[in-house]
Order: structure tokens, then C-alpha cells, then sequence
């Protein structure tokens, strides 16, 4: 594997990335409070972003297209391949994986909770970036699921943002 994947997500503090029906309302309503975050200098590093189908569609929706001059591609088995220019589907991981190699990327954001769990569950991700905010949701879409065995963290820094935000980056050993 030629790449070097990463993922740079926000989840409520009991570990949420989204409402059950995908909103994300909880975190747009209090994400600028948290102040300066890194994620416009993590996303100007990255050649690549993979989403999953509910991502994309969720970012579909944005006002403005939020990875403009970036390859996108979406990991869905149900995602029509011709429904948006902007973005190449795959049907399966292999499939993605021999693209991303294929084409030579070489840092990729890994985003969505389906997503970022397949990337870990298959030992392709490298690195991991968790904003928690200071809200309990109860319920939701979790950024963790199921694994096949333990995965291993290194903690490398946490810092504290606005707002009561918290900010924990790790590297993901194999």
C-alpha cells in the first residue's frame, strides 16, 4: 500500500457523528465556537478524499462542494456510478484500494462512520483525528462499530479548543 490514510472527524461526547437520521445539526449549530480546529490545513495536505454514500450525500447537500480540486471517491453499493461528476464509485474496498494505488494517491481523508470502520478493519488507516464536542446525543450514527480484534492507538496529543472542545490525535499501529 502506497497511500496514507487518515481520517479527521468530530463526534458528540458519548460518540456520535451524526443523528440517527444523519443530521448534523448538533455539530454546525456550535462548530465555530471551537475555534481553530486544523481542518483546513488537514484537508490542503490531503490528494484524495473517500467517502461513503451517506457522507457524500450529506456534503452533496453543502452549499458550496467542500472538496473542490481534491479526487473524490465514494465507497456504495447502491450509489448510481454516474450520478455526480465529481466523484468515482466503487462498488467494493479491493476496487478502491487498486484506484487509489492505480492513480499513485498519496494522503487520503477517510471520512464517514461506515467508512472510516472499513478503512480501520482492513488495516488501511494510518492516523486518526477526533474532535469531541461537549454535547451527549444518546443516540446516533457511531464512529466506532464492531472490530474484528483489538486496534491498537498511539496517543500522540490532545489539546484543548473553544468552547470546550477537545481535540485527541492518534496513529493507528498495525
Amino acid at each position: 500500500m502506497s497511500f496514507h490514510a487518515a481520517a479527521f472527524i468530530a463526534t458528540s461526547l458519548d460518540g456520535y457523528i451524526a443523528r440517527a437520521d444523519g443530521s448534523i445539526d448538533w455539530l454546525t449549530s456550535r462548530a465555530e465556537q471551537a475555534g481553530e480546529t486544523g481542518y483546513d490545513e488537514f484537508l490542503a495536505s490531503v490528494d484524495t478524499v473517500v467517502l461513503g454514500r451517506n457522507t457524500y450525500e450529506l456534503a452533496a447537500g453543502f452549499e458550496s462542494w467542500p472538496y473542490e480540486g481534491k479526487q473524490v471517491e465514494v465507497l456504495s453499493t447502491t450509489l448510481d456510478h454516474d450520478v455526480d461528476d465529481r466523484i468515482l464509485v466503487h462498488r467494493t474496498l479491493e476496487a478502491l484500494v487498486e484506484t487509489l494505488t492505480d492513480r499513485g494517491a498519496r494522503r487520503i481523508y477517510t471520512d464517514g462512520a461506515a467508512t472510516i470502520q472499513t478503512f480501520l478493519n482492513a488495516g488501511l488507516l494510518s492516523e486518526l483525528t477526533i474532535t469531541t464536542a461537549p454535547v451527549l446525543l444518546g443516540d446516533g450514527i457511531p464512529l466506532f462499530g464492531p472490530v474484528p480484534s483489538d486496534i491498537v492507538l498511539t496517543h500522540n496529543a490532545t489539546r484543548t479548543l473553544k468552547a470546550g472542545f477537545i481535540q485527541s490525535d492518534y496513529t493507528v499501529n498495525r
